[in-house]
This record gives structure tokens, C-alpha cells and sequence, in this order.
């Protein structure tokens, strides 16, 4: 699959472009710079070897590329990137992986308005793009090296075939993933997020996670 990583010059984004990639998968990262985006694209080629070659491109032409987006972004961009992809991103599947942390208050759960980013993130893109939320609780550093990542996804999304191909994805990743219900249950995922930054901050770690038990 053809899939662009808006915002994929950050942590976040670099460890599911070179997951993704290394699975097999084209990778375009995304930038609002496209020398930024070609850098870092550059940059995960050379320390990555044998993955799928990762291109970058500026942050709309990645994403009228691709056949899924995914959204990697801070949430003070999130209304004016989403805006800014709107057109190119119709009738196509987005990944939200967007949290509305608001520093310095990181280990606070807060919620906007529409009850969570991935509600705002329908609302901006329309009816026409199915947008799926997945990957918030899942650390960076885990997805950058190649150990066993001791965690579940939790997907949430109004259009089950659009979820069924998130798992697909997170299961080419070598992760486990789960139906977490509508896109409004993405609060409780973005919340789980700042649950995770508290307890880092505890334990002196950077890979709190989340497991489902219970499961035959």
C-alpha cells in the first residue's frame, strides 16, 4: 500500500514509516517543508537497511499521492493540516494518531470540544474520508528497533471495513490491534495517552503501554 505520513519527519512518524517500510509497504513521508521531508526520508534509508525505499514530499502532494494517510502531528497543527489536505485526502482512509496534549499539562487529560481529536478530524475532512484513529499509545522508541513490542493498538472508526484494513496494517507491523468501537471512543484512547506520559514520568521511562486481557 501506498501510504503518506504527514508530520512523519517526528518521532511518532519515523517509527511507523520505517515499520511500515520495512513490511514492505511505500512510504512517502510528509512536510511543510520539502527539503525537511526529503532529509528525513534520506535519513531513515540510510540507517534502515533493506526496507522499502522511503520518499519524501511536502505535506499535500504526499498526501494526493497516497492511497492512505496518516496523521502524526502536534494538536496545535492539527485543524490547519487537516484543513490544508482536506481536498487531496476525499473518499481516502486517515489514520489519526493525533492526542490534544496541551503543554505543559502533558499528563492532563484534556478534551476539546467535538470530545476528541479524532471527531474534530471528521468534521474538518467530511463525511466522504473515513478516518480512523489508532497509534496513541504506542511509544516511538519501540517502533524504531527491532524487539518484540509488548502492546495493543486500540482502533476506533465509524466504517468497519476502513478499520478492518488499520488492523491489517498494524498486524504487518507485528503489533497486536483491537476494534475499539466508534470514533467517538478516541476519547478514551487520547486520554490513555497522557495516563502513560504520567506513568513514564514515574518509572523514569519512555514505553508505558497498554495490553488487552483477557482474550482466548
Amino acid at each position: 500500500m501506498l501510504i503518506a505520513i504527514i508530520g512523519g519527519t517526528g518521532k511518532e512518524g519515523k517509527g511507523l514509516a520505517y515499520r511500515w517500510a520495512k513490511a514492505g509497504h511505500q512510504i512517502i513521508i510528509g512536510s511543510r517543508e520539502y527539503e525537511k521531508a526529503q532529509t528525513v526520508a534520506s535519513e531513515l534509508n540510510r540507517i534502515f537497511k533493506g526496507i522499502e525505499p522511503i520518499r519524501g514530499d511536502q505535506n499535500v502532494e504526499a498526501a494526493r499521492k497516497a492511497e492512505l494517510v496518516v496523521i502524526t502531528i502536534p494538536y496545535s497543527a492539527h485543524a490547519p493540516i487537516l484543513e490544508s489536505i482536506r481536498d487531496v485526502v476525499q473518499n481516502k482512509i486517515v489514520i489519526d494518531v493525533t492526542v490534544p496534549l496541551i503543554p505543559p499539562r502533558v499528563t492532563h487529560v484534556q478534551i476539546p470540544t467535538d470530545g476528541c481529536a479524532a471527531m474534530e478530524a471528521q468534521k474538518i475532512l467530511g463525511d466522504s474520508v473515513q478516518v480512523v484513529s489508532a497509534f496513541q499509545n504506542v511509544s516511538y522508541e519501540k517502533l524504531l528497533d527491532d524487539e518484540e513490542l509488548h502492546c495493543d493498538v486500540l482502533v476506533c472508526g465509524n466504517d468497519k471495513s476502513a478499520k478492518q484494513i488499520v488492523l491489517a496494517l498494524i498486524k504487518d507491523m507485528h503489533l497486536v490491534g483491537y476494534d475499539a468501537g466508534p470514533l467517538q471512543n478516541s476519547i478514551v484512547s487520547e486520554g490513555l495517552t497522557s495516563v502513560l506520559i504520567n506513568i513514564n514520568k514515574q518509572f523514569g521511562i519512555q514505553n508505558a503501554g497498554i495490553k488487552i486481557t483477557g482474550i482466548p
